[in-house]
């Protein structure tokens, strides 16, 4: 029986690059929306332009789930005014072409799995543990990421089954946050940062795309999930983890939020604040299975 078709935005990122190598492993045909169009190789990219409205409509021909990835990278550039103004458009324009060229009706898509974020919930030092049911908060994540999803819901107006996996951190060594803790750990410069008590809510990437291939494959699944591993962590739990399987001391010494205020502006709140988050739907509505439920277990896969 051949496997389904599935439209890829933001499919060129560190999530959609594993993600189409496992939905290829899994003989599922794959296409991407990108910026640049090359309708020559396995994987077809069709052009889109979110910022000016534009999408190839032949891109959704006999497509039957869209995974929807697309958004500027929350931690890559200092939050500026324009760099903030650039993250929330980035997702709500493309949401609101996908939107448009879906309210056509001339497509078969029977879903659409979309990338969320845990910051939905904001972070603070609180100690209140996160899910689904709960109300955003109203700091800068958490608005971009409510908007984000209202717009995802406007999507499943439409008739077609939607699913929002809120990500917690990706670990990996192909990119995102772990080589950057890495990174002064191997060079024997290995310290916590603010009070080291702030939680991290995690999940190994190849857990976060077997999640997504999920999604797809359990047409029960609707709504919100928490895309994080059962068992979150402290920072300095996580440093003195890598600091393990690397043979690296930590130092009991942490850098002080002052100084991390100094060096990356506001966005000092995702690295220095909580964000306790519980998979409590996927854990209890779902039989999903984790590769990584232990972050030591997934860092020496990547570190040893």
């Amino acid at each position: 029986m051949a496997k389904a078709n599935i439209l890829i935005t933001g499919g060129s990122g560190l999530v959609g690059t594993r993600l189409t190598e496992i939905l290829l492993e899994k003989g599922y045909n794959v296409s991407h929306l990108s910026r640049k169009q090359d309708l020559t190789h396995k994987v077809k990219k069709y052009r889109w332009d979110p910022t000016n409205s534009f999408i190839d409509l032949n891109s959704l021909q006999n497509v039957d789930h869209i995974i929807h990835l697309a958004g500027a990278g929350v931690a890559d550039k200092r939050w500026t005014d324009e760099r903030k103004a650039e993250i929330l458009s980035s997702r709500i324009n493309s949401t609101k072409l996908l939107f448009k060229a879906l309210s056509n009706g001339k497509h078969k898509i029977k879903s659409l799995i979309s990338a969320s974020a845990i910051g939905y919930y904001g972070f603070s030092s609180s100690k209140e543990i996160f899910e689904e049911k709960d109300k955003p908060s109203n700091d800068f994540l958490a608005n971009v990421t409510k908007l984000w999803e209202d717009e995802v819901d406007e999507i499943n107006q439409l008739n077609i089954r939607t699913v929002k996996l809120r990500i917690g951190v990706v670990l990996t060594n192909k990119g995102g946050a772990l080589p950057k803790i890495v990174m002064p750990i191997k060079l024997f410069a290995g310290s916590s940062l603010g009070s080291g008590e702030q939680i991290v809510s995690w999940i190994d990437l190849d857990d976060l795309c077997n999640m997504f291939v999920y999604a797809i494959e359990n047409s029960n699944m609707n709504g919100a999930y928490n895309a994080v591993a059962p068992n979150p962590i402290s920072y300095s739990e996580l440093t003195e983890f890598i600091g393990k399987v690397l043979n690296r001391p930590i130092w009991p010494i942490s850098v002080p939020r002052f100084l991390l205020k100094i060096a990356v502006g506001e966005m000092e709140v995702v690295v220095s604040e909580s964000c306790n988050v519980r998979n409590k739907r996927i854990a209890e509505e779902t039989d999903f299975k984790y590769r990584f439920t232990n972050v030591l277990d997934c860092l020496k896969e990547y570190l040893s």
